[in-house]
Parts: C-alpha cells; sequence; structure tokens
C-alpha cells in the first residue's frame, strides 16, 4: 500500500497525499499491531451492535463478522502479510482488510464511530490483559517466596537497618517481607484493571454517537464491567494507563529491592546463598567466577519502568480537552514496560525458585552478640531500669566489652555489675538468638509461630491470586 492509500480513511479533505516521510512518521501499525485481537474483536461487536441498531441487516451483519474472524484467522498463521502492511494503524489495516474481503460492505462497518473511541476502547482492553498476564506470572514469584519461607522455616538470620546489624530475624520472615511487597503489587494490578474497565465505546470522537446504540450491550459484548460517563472524557482518559504503569514502576522497584539482596548475600562477605547455575553466569577472564547476572539484570531494568511512566505522564501533562495525536504515545511505553516486567517477574520467580540457602553460614552470621543488644535494654527494663537509662546502661557494656576484646556474652556477671546492680544470674537466657526471636510473638513478627501464622495467612492470599489472576 502506498501512502496516498492512506487518505482512504480521512482524505476527502484533502488535494495531496501526505508525504512519505511525514506518512512514516505518523503510522503507529509498527507497534499498535500488538492490539489487533482487540482490534477485531471490537469490530465484531460494532458488526453486532449497527445491526441490532438498525444501521445495518442482520444478513450484513452476520457477513462481517465472518470476514473478520477470517482476518483473525488468517493473521494468526501469516506473519508475513502483517509485516508487509503498511497500513498507518492498526484500524486502518483491519479496515483494508474488510474493505478487500467484502467491497462496499466492508466500508460499512465505520459508520458511526471514530479512531478517538477505538483506540481508547482497545487500548482498555489490551490493559486488562496485561494485568492480567503480570498479576499470574506475579502468582507465580509468591508461590516460589513461600516455598522458600515453608521450606526454611526457622532458620535465623541477622536483620539488618542502615546496612548494619540490628536484630536477628527468621529467614522466612524476611523472605514474607519481599512477599508483601509482591501481594500489595497484585492487588495494584488488579485496580488499574478495575479501573480500565469501563468501556468507550459509543463516543464517537468526541461528542457521542448519533446512531440509536446500545452502549450497555457493546460493553458486555467486549468483557466491560460498565460504560464510560461522558463522550469528551472518555476518548482523551488515559489515567487507566498511568495507574497500570505506576503499578509496573512499583513492582519493578520492588523486583530491585529483591534483587539487591540477593546480590549481596551472594556476596563472599555474605555467603548467605548459592546461586544457582541455571541463573547465574561466569568471566570471560576469571575462571572462579559465579556472577548474580539475573538478578543484576533485574535491578538494571528497573529504569525502564520508571521511564515509561513519567513519558507518558509528560506526554498527558499539557494536553487541552478531547482527543489529541499526541496520545499515540501512550502505547510505546506502555507496552515496552508490560515486556520487561512480564520478563523480569518471571525470571526472578524462577532463580528464587532455584536458589539455596545456606543454612549453617545464616546460623552463623546470627550469632552476633550485637543482634542481642535491644534484648539486653528490654532485660534491664524488666528490672524495673527506665528504658532511656537501660539504652544508656547497654550501650556502656558493649564499648567496654569490644575495648576488651570479648563479647558480651563473655563477660562475667561481676563485670556487669559494675554497669547496674540490675543484672542477675538468669542473664544468660536473654542473650541467646531463640529467646531473642520467641520474644518477638505479636503479630507480623518474627516470632517462629508467628512467622508460621503470617505463612498460613500469606498462603491463604496466594491461593486467591493463583485463582483469580
Amino acid at each position: 500500500m502506498k501512502p496516498a492509500d492512506a487518505q482512504k480513511m480521512w482524505g476527502g479533505r484533502f488535494e495531496r497525499a501526505p508525504d512519505a516521510s511525514f506518512y512514516e512518521f505518523e503510522r503507529s501499525w509498527q507497534f499498535d499491531r500488538r492490539m489487533l485481537p482487540q482490534e477485531l474483536a471490537l469490530d465484531r461487536a460494532w458488526a453486532r451492535a449497527i445491526a441490532a441498531a438498525g444501521v445495518l441487516t442482520h444478513e450484513e451483519g452476520q457477513r462481517l463478522v465472518t470476514a473478520l474472524d477470517e482476518i483473525e484467522l488468517r493473521a494468526q498463521s501469516d506473519a508475513a502479510w502483517l509485516d508487509a502492511s503498511n497500513a498507518e494503524d492498526v484500524h486502518h489495516f483491519a479496515e483494508t482488510a474488510l474493505i478487500e474481503k467484502l467491497g462496499p460492505l466492508g466500508a460499512k462497518l465505520h459508520t458511526g464511530r471514530s479512531r478517538n473511541e477505538m483506540v481508547a476502547t482497545e487500548f482498555r482492553m489490551y490493559v486488562k490483559d496485561a494485568a492480567r498476564e503480570i498479576r499470574r506470572a506475579l502468582g507465580s514469584l509468591v508461590r516460589a517466596i513461600a516455598d522458600q519461607a515453608a521450606r526454611n522455616l526457622g532458620i535465623p538470620m541477622p536483620g539488618a537497618t542502615h546496612m548494619q546489624h540490628a536484630q536477628p530475624l527468621l529467614l522466612s520472615h524476611w523472605l514474607l517481607a519481599h512477599g508483601e511487597a509482591f501481594q500489595r503489587d497484585a492487588g495494584r494490578l488488579a485496580a488499574a484493571a478495575a479501573n480500565a474497565d469501563a468501556c468507550p465505546l459509543g463516543s464517537g470522537a468526541l461528542a457521542g454517537c448519533a446512531f440509536p446504540l446500545d452502549r450497555n450491550a457493546l460493553a458486555r459484548d467486549l468483557g466491560f464491567s460498565r460504560i464510560t460517563a461522558n463522550s469528551l472524557d472518555a476518548v482523551s482518559d488515559r489515567d487507566f494507563a498511568l495507574e497500570t504503569l505506576f503499578a509496573f514502576a512499583t513492582l519493578a522497584m520492588h523486583l530491585s529491592r529483591l534483587a539487591e539482596d540477593m546480590i549481596l548475600f551472594a556476596s563472599p562477605e555474605f555467603a548467605f546463598i548459592e546461586l544457582p547455575d541455571e541463573y547465574s553466569t561466569g568471566s570471560s577472564l576469571m575462571p572462579q567466577k559465579k556472577n548474580p547476572d539475573a538478578w543484576e539484570l533485574i535491578r538494571g531494568k528497573t529504569g525502564r519502568a520508571y521511564g515509561a511512566l513519567f513519558a507518558l505522564l509528560t506526554t498527558c501533562k499539557g494536553l487541552p480537552s478531547s482527543y489529541q495525536r499526541d496520545l499515540q504515545e501512550d502505547k510505546e511505553p506502555l507496552f515496552a514496560a508490560y515486556d520487561q516486567t512480564l520478563a523480569t517477574v518471571k525470571i526472578a520467580a524462577a532463580t528464587l525458585a532455584a536458589t539455596t540457602f545456606r543454612e549453617a553460614r545464616l546460623r552463623e552470621a546470627a550469632q552476633d552478640p550485637g543482634l542481642v543488644a535491644t534484648d539486653l535494654a528490654d532485660y534491664l527494663v524488666a528490672q524495673a531500669v527506665p528504658f532511656r537509662e537501660a539504652h544508656e546502661i547497654v550501650g556502656k557494656v558493649l564499648r567496654a566489652a569490644e575495648q576488651e576484646g570479648k563479647s558480651i556474652r563473655e563477660m562475667p556477671l561481676e563485670r556487669l555489675k559494675q554497669f547496674s546492680p540490675a543484672f542477675t544470674q538468669d542473664l544468660g537466657a536473654v542473650l541467646t538468638v531463640e529467646s531473642a526471636l520467641a520474644r518477638r510473638a505479636v503479630a507480623g513478627g518474627t516470632a517462629p509461630a508467628a512467622v508460621r501464622a503470617a505463612l498460613e495467612n500469606f498462603n491463604a492470599r496466594l491461593v486467591k491470586l493463583e485463582k483469580n489472576p
């Protein structure tokens, strides 16, 4: 098809065909062709709707639907046909193919509708499908977290704030912390899909359709739960896409944080995990290297999701009311962010599932006596020492232990009593990792019983996610 053929959709007003370079500049078929399934579904629904409204006969409507089915079958099996097209956009491709099949009847399908409402509808359909697919992938990642938490239940590790040892945790508690973030991501995606679940079709270019269509029937036919309320808003609204991109960007951020932890844990200084061969690489120079490339790439791809969100925010920020051609720039960022997000979630799930946690090393690291310093202060509080005073005492004990080359567990009771007479013979039981963990028994805490309860609750929510992606 030559650029001049593009005028067939809108060219009656023009004497000359588009400049060839401008035609290539303004075409979107190269990327919006991925919405061809949504386009053909919309076309079938429109054919049925305008037949029901009396614009077409029932027989004409049936012929259009059959032809659209045939176009879809060919598109699924003949990639070269799609590649060879010089269509302006996905709508132009479908209409041209329909007219080639049916002649003047094919040209009737566009009666009463605008590409403005069509692209808004199809984009919403695509976003709903994309959110569902990412949620399905998230289910696999969350399942990997739940399985690792169950497999490693009871293993302690050092918890940290400011990248400094803080208090002991259970490894399962750490895993579930990441899992909670991904559960929230699944909820954000569901909310974005719900906000996209309003059908603009019947809005026309901006003012509504002039034919007596049943918009609610159209919406049901296309799998929407409701129709949009205002035709002018409907053709220009891209909030649903922004919300989806925000969900992608937040998910990417959570993946990056998990990746950062895993990269640190794989380092010799931590040595908390054994990287799986299948998701690691080596060095072209240094034969000893085993690099966490899967996690590094996941961390590195985060910027793409952020960039997509800011690109669309920037596109939308200065637009006047109604549809503007700037909105052609809405799809490429979302398509790219979707592709990258889906790939990173799948790789993260597979890599985490194949990772081995080194129990002996984790237990060894959890024995750092500094991790129970807070428990030592709490012990003094139980002896009626005000907490601020207890905090000061324990700080002095720790400083003295460092100067004497000992851990607080090694300091004799007589030495400790020099700092406070509140220290007694039963102190030793307080300074164990097991005691420190057991004391955090509140709901959401890291005590073994609390973590088992949290895992049970986590699994119940995971089952819901897996059943309703």
